[in-house]
């Protein structure tokens, strides 16, 4: 199966399945040098595994990672580093109802079409779980950007309709989006997330389920990252969220509002600020013409409501026959509060990516490196 690997200089392959007995993925392409040590990954993986809430599935999982290669005496080498993070709390008979039977709003009718044989228990390699594999990698890479000066944090914006304002989410800093780790859903602001705890709790009194909208924020990226045609930032940020499984919608800054302004509302003007370009507003997300102005990098990921419902649906089986199907098992109510940290690693890949191609960008780079 191609399309498990991600990034060209710093090569991500995740592997595994949600009901195997581990998944994990393999890191190319780090540098030596790194301290690194699986306290560096734990928290990062503790922020997404399941169990932790009444806004999750209460399928229990420690996501305790090892690592297998790649580290010596606490210091990456150079070589592929291996993490593996093992399965331990399957329940695969809740799945014995959907051999032959396909559910509405997951990839088993695709996947079957595609290769005429797939995983039912969970969904294997579609399952939500094979994001525990890129949130590991995604901690390694965002213990590299912090010491670049580099951070990457996100938070949810809204939970169904329970929406944060344009004027709420332009005041927020990043200790609120920190702070706001320690609710339920992940929202940076206390009494909304009051608010979309008691919608989600709505919904699944109602057996059913709620999208919402994670922003990612990236301060710190120096001006230059990305490629004017094809590996745009915004394009390449583009496919690290949507390579996400529930995300159907991707904004970079305003994203679809400025369809509706005139170029005079929608340009970040700039000045000279303390010797430096600064822009006195961010529409653009902090990009422009595909690569990054050295402003805060603004991105948004829109998630769909979790597929998995406990109503009855129509549906088909494999061999065409009409049928309904009542899903059994454990599944969050909503996925994006554990999302957050998902689009946290993605981002961070992709940011990591773009600077080790950036080396080679400018001679006095290799000068520095080589002379």
């Amino acid at each position: 199966m191609p399309g498990s690997t991600f990034g060209k200089h710093f090569r991500v392959t995740t592997w595994g399945e949600s009901h195997g007995p581990a998944l994990g993925c393999v890191i190319d392409g780090c540098p030596a040098g790194l301290s690194l040590s699986e306290d560096d990954i734990q928290p990062y993986l503790a922020r997404r595994k399941p169990g932790t809430s009444a806004a999750t599935t209460q399928r229990k999982e420690d996501d305790l990672v090892e690592i297998l290669s790649g580290v010596f005496e606490g210091v990456t080498t150079g070589a592929p580093i291996s993490l593996m993070i093992r399965n331990t709390s399957q329940r695969s008979g809740d799945y014995g109802n959907l051999v032959d039977t396909y559910r509405p709003g997951h990839a088993d009718y695709t996947f079957d079409q595609k290769y005429g044989t797939r995983d039912y228990r969970g969904g294997g390699r579609s399952s939500g779980r094979e994001t525990a594999a890129r949130v590991a990698a995604g901690a390694v890479a965002i213990k590299i950007l912090s010491q670049l000066g580099i951070s990457v944090y996100a938070g949810t914006t809204a939970i169904g309709p329970v929406s944060l304002s344009a004027e709420q989410l332009a005041s927020l800093t990043e200790a609120d989006f920190v702070n706001g780790r320690a609710n339920a859903v992940g929202m940076p602001d206390a009494a909304m997330a009051e608010q979309a705890m008691k919608y989600i709790d709505d919904c699944r009194m109602q057996r059913d389920s709620v999208g919402g909208v994670v922003e990612c924020r990236i301060d710190g990226a120096p001006a230059g990252l990305g490629e004017t045609v094809f590996d745009k930032l915004d394009a390449l940020l583009g496919q690290a969220l949507f390579s996400i499984g529930a995300v159907k919608a991707v904004e970079i800054g305003d994203g679809c509002a400025v369809a509706t302004r005139k170029g005079s509302e929608n340009n970040d003007k700039i000045r000279i600020q303390n010797g430096k370009a600064a822009f006195e507003s961010n529409h653009a997300g902090g990009i422009l013409g595909g690569m990054s102005n050295g402003d805060q990098i603004v991105a948004r990921a829109y998630f769909k409501p979790t597929p998995s419902i406990y109503q009855p649906q129509e549906t088909i089986k494999k061999d065409g026959t009409e049928t309904v199907l009542e899903i059994a098992g454990r599944h969050d109510p909503v996925v994006v509060p554990r999302a957050v940290v998902v689009v946290e690693s993605m981002c961070a890949l992709t940011i990591l990516d773009l600077l080790l191609a950036n080396m080679g960008a400018k001679m006095e780079h290799l000068k520095k490196l080589y002379r």
